[in-house]
């Protein structure tokens, strides 16, 4: 179990707009938290509004990076050029390697009554496998394990490996464990 660590600075997240003008708080990759390589970008997305998202984020291009998204309510649908397709919804999570580069697109919907609300990691890939082959996992709720800890968290493995239960999404360049 890893050493519990000591909080030295809390990051006051800031608003950005991004996509077709969806509304994010940004933590990571702003001018107080601009460099941890290799996470490049943390947001955070949540309204009750669906102003503020459902325009969502129309095809575009990625490369060299990972993004990370998980929905904790509502759900966003995915479209991209090596033809996946798919639904993430509460709890789910959606894992793209761009490598060498890929065009996707994420859709948020509206909801039918409460707020659409998630996060998205993006992960700076190492030079070597900057160009490496795109590819797209989609994990759903129900494939994640989760774990008890003493003291009463419960925690969500969804990638590497805690007390000997290891998460779904694998074969991730970074090899973290999240």
């Amino acid at each position: 179990m890893a050493t519990a660590r000591t909080v030295v600075e809390i990051i006051e997240p800031i608003y950005v707009m991004e996509g077709a003008e969806v509304r994010l708080r940004r933590s990571i990759a702003t001018s107080r938290l601009e460099y941890l390589d290799p996470f490049l970008l943390f947001d955070h997305f949540g309204s009750d509004d669906p102003a503020d998202y459902l325009a969502g984020f129309p095809m575009h291009p990625h490369r060299g990076i990972e993004t990370v998204t998980y929905m904790l309510t509502g759900t966003v649908n995915h479209k991209d050029s090596l033809g996946n397709k798919g639904t993430i919804g509460e709890c789910d999570v959606q894992w793209m390697t761009s490598g060498s580069g890929i065009l996707h697109e994420e859709m948020p919907q509206e909801p039918a009554e409460g707020k659409l609300e998630g996060f998205q990691l993006w992960v700076n890939l190492p030079a070597k496998l900057k160009m490496t082959n795109p590819r797209y996992q989609e994990v759903k709720s129900s494939e994640i394990p989760e774990i008890k800890l003493e003291g009463g968290a419960t925690v969500k493995v969804i990638a590497g490996e805690l007390n000997g239960v290891n998460g779904p999404v694998t074969e991730i360049f970074a090899d973290p464990e999240y």
